[in-house]
């Protein structure tokens, strides 16, 4: 079973020289991106510099003070929400379901009948890694387990665009490693177009096509690397080690 997208006809996400504001504060100023059809683009930066705020202009959670966010085209917020399914750090799990209800939760909020949800989304517990766990509560599952459930989550409605907020950030080493290389493998089997903010510039490096850097606040990009790797990719790579180098010198400076 392949949880589709629909193909979007044109660019799926665009910035237009947008800044943000709040009150005398700015907090990113004339941003210009544009993420093509199934790219990967991860934003790096140091903290306070924007990034999240990003991801919630794109969402239709803010509006821009200047500038314009296009999705597929279109610019009213509701229909930058209808195209983008938006993952947070933190999964989010609700502690009285099991995983399979909350793997299903987004397609209920699309009005599927509960029992159908969860028909739907049992046939990929064994892909994501997660067979036999579908009856877990989330107190009953591992870190890297419940960021799997809430990915399957996030996919299952299909949304053409993706936006990932430090989606392993709160995760021990070992355990974001693997889960790096599960989310690479996961998006060759199910492209989606990802916007991917993360302070963990190797991470970058290793998921994106491209990695762009932004300023301190107010954040705005002043450094891009193309990350053209054949996939999939090895950490040990040393070409993914001379990226992270230089994407560190950009921030250091």
């Amino acid at each position: 079973m392949q949880i589709e997208a629909e193909a979007p006809t044109m660019e799926p996400l665009s910035f237009e020289k947008v800044s943000r504001r709040f009150g005398a504060l700015s907090a990113l100023v004339d941003v210009d991106m544009r993420v093509s059809r199934h790219e990967i683009l991860a934003v790096v930066g140091p903290s306070g510099c924007g990034k999240s705020t990003l991801l919630e202009l794109v969402a239709g959670l803010q509006e821009p003070d200047e500038g314009t966010v296009r999705v597929l085209g279109d610019t009213r917020a509701a229909d930058r929400r209808a195209a983008c399914a938006y993952m947070p750090q933190r999964d989010l799990l609700l502690p009285w379901r099991d995983a399979l209800g909350n793997a299903a939760l987004a397609l209920e909020c699309q009005g599927i009948a509960r029992a159908e949800a969860r028909r739907r989304a049992k046939p990929l517990f064994e892909r994501f890694g997660l067979s036999e766990f579908e009856r877990s509560r989330p107190n009953a599952l591992s870190g890297g387990m419940r960021q799997r459930v809430a990915f399957l989550r996030t996919l299952l409605p299909g949304r053409p665009v993706l936006l990932l907020d430090e989606p392993f950030g709160a995760l021990d080493a070992i355990t974001r490693t693997d889960l790096q290389e599960w989310l690479a493998g996961t998006l060759a089997v199910e492209p989606r177009t990802v916007l991917l903010v993360t302070h963990d510039v190797e991470e970058a490096a290793f998921l994106a096509d491209r990695v762009v850097v932004l300023s301190p606040r107010p954040g705005r990009p002043v450094a891009e690397f193309e990350v053209d790797l054949p996939r999939p990719r090895s950490a040990a790579d040393p070409a993914l080690a001379q990226i992270k180098a230089e994407a560190l010198e950009v921030l250091r400076r």
